[in-house]
């Protein structure tokens, strides 16, 4: 572990690896401590001044973030950012549902949120997404073509030819956030 004088940790929880790469792009940049979900306990995570935990997202859950939310009331007194990736835009009323179906009302209340864009290749997915992915495929399908949102649209063009949306650029207001406390 590094010696930062006001030590930040980026934990993540990555499916696919789009997680993963946004996590290692903010810990290089703020010259934080990296660690895969599984490799840091609370204990260790307590000896950080800043937390910042990204996941994926997996059936609008954030991977591994019960390790946030179960220990809230040991973590509430320092700055801790959550981040989701998945392959929807940031829609506010997505944004919404994250937050809904992933923190407590207090959590809302002290938890900096953004919602990253990772990627989607129907070829590397386990067969278990597979399957959920060629429900939602089919329904999407079953629409006529004038009620498809554009996001359908992308959706279903993604099947076929696969999108990493992944960015850089798109970490900055999350390093910004992290240096601001870290000054």
């Amino acid at each position: 572990m590094s010696d930062n004088i006001n030590k930040v940790v980026v934990i993540y929880k990555s499916k696919y690896g789009s997680a993963q790469r946004y996590a290692q792009w903010i810990a290089d940049e703020v010259k934080a401590d990296l660690f895969e979900r599984s490799k840091i306990t609370l204990n260790d995570i307590l000896k950080y001044d800043t937390i910042v935990y990204g996941g994926s997202l997996y059936a609008a859950g954030i991977l591994g973030i019960s390790l946030i939310k179960k220990n809230f009331d040991k973590l509430k007194d320092k700055k801790v950012i959550v981040f989701s990736v998945g392959a929807s835009p940031a829609h506010p009323e997505a944004i919404n549902d994250i937050k809904n179906n992933n923190f407590t009302e207090e959590m809302k209340g002290k938890v900096y949120f953004f919602h990253l864009r990772g990627g989607f290749n129907y070829n590397k997915l386990n067969s278990i997404d597979r399957v959920l992915m060629y429900l939602l495929k089919k329904k999407i399908e079953h629409k006529k073509p004038d009620e498809l949102t554009e996001d359908e649209k992308g959706m279903l063009a993604c099947y076929k030819h696969p999108v990493d949306w992944t960015n850089e650029k798109s970490i900055k207001p999350i390093v910004e956030l992290i240096k601001s406390s870290t000054k």
